[in-house]
């Protein structure tokens, strides 16, 4: 049975275990210590790491990993990274029999140009493109890379759960709110969360379903979005170009 932890790091980092309480691996670990102090609490054999993007929070572990436990490093081919690693491309699929899970890979540039996920049918480990009610700044990638990489997301199994690994939930919904004020999922999730996060719980996972409800990022197309604002036209990528410039000043 697959067991899936959120370590967090720095101030709302999460670094995703994967465990079946032998073998474990772990996504993104910016920074090594809580994910070694994981492992040993949980008796854990570290196999293998699974990169996301090149930012700091997102690889700043992996060295120090790579000589506390020798794990198979993965990480996309379209970025440049200092440590041995396995580089991985769209459609590629990660097997990682430790653990019994298998990933496709999606490239989705965007916040960076090299950005990739990893997901199956089930799970979804998205980086920084998809948060809870949000998606990332685009630091590297144009307004239409990431719209086309959010439309790739929208398009996966609803029941997919989603594990990004920023914890914005509660403001990405005060955002969205100024959007949609009316839209009752959001509202409704609202409450969750403030729940959520006042018993220090993390936020996450999403679903895909919840976020074609909530997520303003991928309600583009939704008359509701576009005319709260007073955008002159209800081109998707005007939209989405326009509401991420709002989200950055939020």
């Amino acid at each position: 049975m697959l067991n899936i932890i959120p370590i967090p790091a720095f101030n709302d980092n999460y670094i995703w275990l994967l465990h079946n309480k032998n073998h474990a691996v772990v996504i993104d670990p910016g920074d090594a210590q809580p994910v070694i102090d994981a492992l040993e609490e949980n008796h854990l054999t570290l196999s293998a790491i699974l990169i996301t993007h090149h930012h700091d929070d997102h690889i700043g572990g992996v060295a120090e990993l790579l000589d506390y436990a020798s794990p198979i490093v993965y990480a996309p081919k379209y970025e440049t990274f200092a440590f041995k690693h396995i580089a991985l491309a769209e459609n590629d699929v990660v097997d990682l029999p430790e653990i019994g899970v298998s990933f496709r890979v999606m490239w989705l540039p965007g916040h960076t140009l090299g950005h990739i996920a990893y997901y199956n049918d089930q799970l979804l480990f998205c980086g920084d493109t998809l948060f809870s009610a949000g998606c990332g700044r685009l630091f590297e990638g144009t307004p239409e890379q990431m719209l086309r990489s959010l439309n790739q997301l929208k398009r996966l199994n609803s029941a997919t759960k989603v594990y990004c690994t920023h914890e914005y939930t509660a403001k990405n919904i005060a955002f969205a709110l100024t959007l949609e004020p009316d839209n009752q999922a959001l509202i409704s999730r609202q409450a969750i969360v403030e729940r959520l996060r006042s018993q220090q719980l993390p936020s996450l996972p999403s679903t895909i379903e919840l976020e074609l409800q909530i997520n303003p990022f991928l309600r583009c197309n939704q008359t509701t979005i576009w005319q709260n604002f007073q955008a002159k036209t209800g081109d998707e990528l005007a939209v989405f170009t326009a509401i991420r410039a709002l989200r950055n000043h939020y």
